[in-house]
């Protein structure tokens, strides 16, 4: 019941995130939404280092593997995972009329709800991997370490869901639908943290692959999406400021809790 709970955090926030769409009018401002891309980012990036490849360095050290070697190899391959789905899976980014991915006959909401799903994968299966590792004991990750990612994700979801669902209010749907859509983005993420649960509980040895495999995922969202878009136009100092204060909060929720 604990770790279901661990694994429903983030969703919570992207949820609450959605909510924002019954409080807020009109469109959302563009200093706040820079702000709060640069959030997201800054968190993600701590995440992936204290939260995901150390742990996978000291993790293969103890296993008496060339410590680099996972980190590296999972790292790259996560890239390479995202960037797979990036060119599969339809979508559209914010301010965009360009789609991405594979051609589709797909409504302009659905693929926005889309874009930000594709990004909510590998905050999933951050989550997963970090909660693997401390189920199996051993590792060093802690359950207050993968609490801390946890909640983490969830700090920078929140923003995520108001992003997602606000927008498509100006897209002429209703806000309870763009509320469902930005709740249903978010919904990859248990889904996401639980195959992952299953995949590691098999072989211990692949852990740290599995933990670098996250990082890169995250990382590709954060350089392909997220700081792109808090640095175009206007107002990108502020984007700047947001990357530095969810890094920051990051790192302590990982090292006072991990």
């Amino acid at each position: 019941m604990m770790i279901w709970s661990g694994l429903s955090i983030p969703f919570f926030g992207t949820a609450l995130g959605a909510a924002m769409v019954f409080l807020m009018r009109g469109s959302m401002n563009a200093r706040l939404e820079k702000l709060l891309l640069g959030f997201a980012s800054g968190v993600m990036i701590a995440a992936s280092v204290w939260s995901l490849l150390i742990p996978s360095i000291d993790m293969a050290a103890e296993q008496g593997t060339v410590p680099w070697i996972p980190a590296a190899a999972g790292f790259i391959l996560g890239i390479l995972f995202l960037l797979l789905l990036d060119s599969l899976i339809p979508h559209l980014h914010m301010d965009s009329d360009r789609p991405e991915g594979v051609r589709t006959r797909l409504g302009r909401c659905t693929m926005l709800v889309l874009s930000v799903t594709l990004h909510n994968i590998p905050e999933g299966m951050a989550v997963g991997v970090t909660f693997a590792g401390a189920l199996m004991g051993n590792t060093g990750i802690t359950i207050a370490g993968a609490f801390a990612l946890a909640i983490g994700i969830a700090i920078q979801n929140f923003p995520e869901g108001a992003i997602i669902s606000m927008p498509l209010c100006s897209e002429g749907i209703s806000k309870q639908k763009a509320f469902c859509y930005g709740v249903l983005s978010g919904l990859v993420e248990p889904v996401g943290a639980l195959l992952t649960i299953y995949l590691t509980g098999f072989i211990v040895p692949v852990l740290p692959y599995f933990l670098s495999f996250a990082a890169g995922a995250m990382i590709y969202v954060v350089v392909e999406e997220l700081i792109p878009e808090s640095q175009a136009g206007e107002h990108t100092n502020i984007g700047t400021v947001g990357v530095a204060i969810g890094f920051v909060l990051m790192m302590i929720l990982d090292v006072a809790l991990g």
